[in-house]
């Protein structure tokens, strides 16, 4: 696997999935929360077209990749060139525990006190994932993983990589 994209719900294990994947490849990872998102407050969503200039950056300078997010719009911009998707489908309550024990993320919170603050919100952001008809709901994942000719896998457990 050369080119992976990764996607799925909050908290499904995109993340560590993409760095085990990235390190075992020895391929580039971008995670699409590092540029979907402005930093106001609250916090508001990126033009696309700044995004994608972001991410054809990132493909220009790298020929080996794992990009990772919940982001439809912004995922539909590398799966055309994508080797491979992992939808991770997981239910919503496994990735609610997800969520709960995740470690800090230091290049999306300035600290473990400022991402457990958000937490409540991730949760209640999570339970709405099979509900909601926007680019990071269910419907738009099964979508993108359905309209995928390539090489694609299915997750709905955590499983090791």
């Amino acid at each position: 696997m050369s080119k992976v994209v990764i996607f799925g719900n909050s908290g499904s294990g995109k993340s560590t999935l993409a760095k085990n994947i990235s390190t075992g490849n020895q391929s580039a990872h971008l995670d699409l929360d590092t540029i979907a998102w402005q930093p106001t407050t609250p916090p508001s969503r990126t033009p696309i077209t700044e995004s994608k200039a972001k991410i054809d950056e990132f493909l220009k300078n790298n020929n080996t990749w794992v990009i990772e997010g919940c982001y439809t719009d912004l995922l539909e911009l590398v799966t055309p060139i994508a080797d491979n998707v992992i939808f991770l489908n997981l239910s919503v309550e496994d990735c609610i525990l997800n969520a709960q024990k995740r470690p800090w993320e230091p290049h999306k919170y300035e600290s473990k006190a400022a991402q457990d603050a958000n937490l409540a919100m991730l949760i209640d952001w999570i339970s709405q994932y099979t509900q909601r008809d926007d680019t990071f709901s269910q419907s738009a994942h099964l979508a993108l993983f359905n309209g995928f000719e390539g090489a694609k896998e299915l997750r709905t457990c955590n499983l090791p990589s």
